[in-house]
This record gives structure tokens, sequence and C-alpha cells, in this order.
């Protein structure tokens, strides 16, 4: 079925699929309001949250105790996975993060695990995406199935260039969206990452790591033995060599977005993937990334040559200039 017939342009598609008011549907509502009230604070947003609990929690009752401005965007978020026979508990919360937050959930049996993890972003508000523009250069305005052209649409680059409410939904909605397509993608080319279950307008389910007791703890919290340093490297290598293959780099690599779990790794966090080609700056970015893991594992005891394999990988599959500037797309 194809989106031409229900939706007039992509924008409208958008809006419909993540729930957005457009710049000039916003217009008209401003005029309508007889007495507009002022921009709330984040304290009155928080106290909002807090008192609109009463609807979801009637419904849906969960083992975790969540702070009170936490459990409408909580529930809200994860709402949708409980419909869909995904999950039927959030047992705790296992992370917390400038973000988002991750939780265990226990999982509903016809999917054929146990538990699973839930990765909900904080409200825009509340969140910071540092540097997103940094990240983003060269990549696509992602839908939940689609990219938005944005030299095309006029009215999404307008939105992202002054900053509107529309525009950074937009941005969010990407971004997020990035983070599930990449951990799929990676998941099916054979990376050590998550397996991506399901994504929601402002939450992704992927596979767990660890058991009901504890999560895996992060390289930079974990005690590795000797014996397993090489080996440990080289997959972590392996992995960031896999995505610079496929025109990838993840953005934020280092100790502390790496789980470690009976002696394997996983690499996390993917919403700053870079693309390899298509950002200017993607040779920096490859370079401090392979730079943080090689200084824990210096730390440890195994030290390797951080220039000399990013200028290895560099070269073997990205082959540009990389003291380059690409001209902006928007």
């Amino acid at each position: 079925m194809t989106t031409d017939l229900y939706y007039t342009d992509e924008y409208d598609e958008y809006i419909d699929r993540f729930h957005l008011l457009g710049e000039e549907e916003k217009a008209q509502s401003r005029k309508l309001r007889a007495n507009r009230k002022p921009k709330k604070s984040d304290s009155q947003i928080i106290a909002a949250l807090a008192d609109e609990t009463a609807g979801l929690e009637g419904g849906w009752k969960i083992s975790y105790t969540p702070a009170r401005f936490e459990t409408e965007w909580l529930l809200s978020s994860l709402q949708p996975f409980y419909d869909q026979g995904l999950i039927n508990d959030v047992l705790s919360q296992v992370k917390g993060g400038k973000e988002a937050n991750v939780y265990l959930c226990k999982a509903e049996p016809g999917t054929g695990l146990d538990l699973i993890a839930a990765k909900v972003y904080r409200p825009r508000q509340f969140r910071n995406l540092s540097n997103d523009r940094l990240y983003r250069e060269g990549r696509e305005l992602m839908t939940d199935d689609t990219s938005i052209n944005r030299r095309k649409d006029s009215r999404v680059t307008r939105a992202i260039k002054k900053k509107t409410e529309f525009g950074a939904e937009i941005l969010h909605s990407s971004w997020l969206m990035h983070e599930y397509g990449t951990l799929g993608r990676l998941h099916s080319l054979g990376a050590a990452v998550p397996k991506a279950i399901s994504c929601g307008e402002n939450a992704i389910l992927m596979s767990y790591v660890g058991d009901e007791r504890r999560a895996a703890p992060t390289l930079s919290e974990s005690r590795v033995d000797g014996h397993l340093l090489q080996p440990l490297f080289h997959e972590a290598m392996r992995n960031v060599e896999l995505m610079l293959q496929n025109g990838m780099i993840h953005g934020d690599l280092s100790a502390y977005n790496i789980l470690y779990w009976q002696e394997q790794i996983t690499l996390i966090d993917f919403p700053q993937v870079t693309n390899a080609i298509k950002n200017g700056s993607a040779y920096f970015i490859l370079k401090r990334d392979v730079q943080r893991v090689c200084e824990y594992f210096a730390r440890q005891g195994f030290a390797r040559d951080p220039l000399a394999i990013t200028e290895k990988l560099w070269w073997k599959y990205v082959g540009l200039d990389p003291v380059r500037k690409l001209e902006e797309d928007f």
C-alpha cells in the first residue's frame, strides 16, 4: 500500500505518523485561542506530567516505581508495546542518561523472550542531544520506514532552520529512527549489538544483555582478565571495521558504550551514528572512537596505536581526503 493514496506530500505523512501539528495549523490554532496561556516553565511541565498519571496507571500496573515526573512519560511511551503484546511489566531502570533511560521489561511469553530492554527518550524539554548537528550532516531525515527528502520539502527545511517546535520534533523522530534502523541493519550484518525488536514514537525495544538481577555492566565498570584483553579488543575493532565497511561510524564509542557480559562485548547507543562518506567530519569522528577504545585497553595493559588503526581503516574503506568540508544540505 502506497502513501500516495492518503497523503498529499511527505510533510502530511510525517505529521500523521508522529502526531505532529504543522506550522500553518499551529498558526490557525493560535488565532482561535481567546486567552493565550504563557509558556510553561520546566517545573510546571514536570508537575503536569505528575498530575496526569491516573489514566494509564489505572489500566497497566507495573512492578517498577517511577519518580512522580517520570510516570506519565514512561507509561505513555511503553503503552504501545504493551498493547502489541510485546511486554507485560516494567521491572526496573537499568541505566539513566542525559538523552534517554533504559528499563528492564518482562516480555510476553509469545515473543519467545524472557526479558527485553526498553530505551525511552526523555521529554524534549529535559534531554540534551549534544552536538547533534555534527552527526546529522549527510544523514536523511527518517520516519518509521521512509526518509524525508529535505531538498524537495522546503517546509521541513524551513522548520529545521528556524528551530521551530515542529522542526525539533522532526529531528527527534529522525534521531530515534536512525538508532532503530542502525541496530536492525548492524544485527543483520553480524555485529555485536542488541537486536532491535520494535520502535515507538519515543522508545525502542531491543534484546536485553544481563539477567533479572543485574544488567550487563559497561567495560568501564568491569574487571577484565588479562588473557581476554586481546580477543575483546579485536572484537571491538571488528565491529568498528564492519560499520565503516557499510558506511557507518558509531560516533560516541568508548568503554562507556560497550557492555561486558559473560566474557563477551556488546556495542550500544547508536543515535549519533555518522555517515562515513557524506559527513565532512567523519575521519575525525572515527579517529576519536578508535582512540577512546584504545585508551581503555591501554590502561588495562594492552596498548595499540589508534592513529595507525584509524589510517588503515579509513583508507581501506573510505579513501577520501580527511581534511574536506562538504556543502551542507540545509
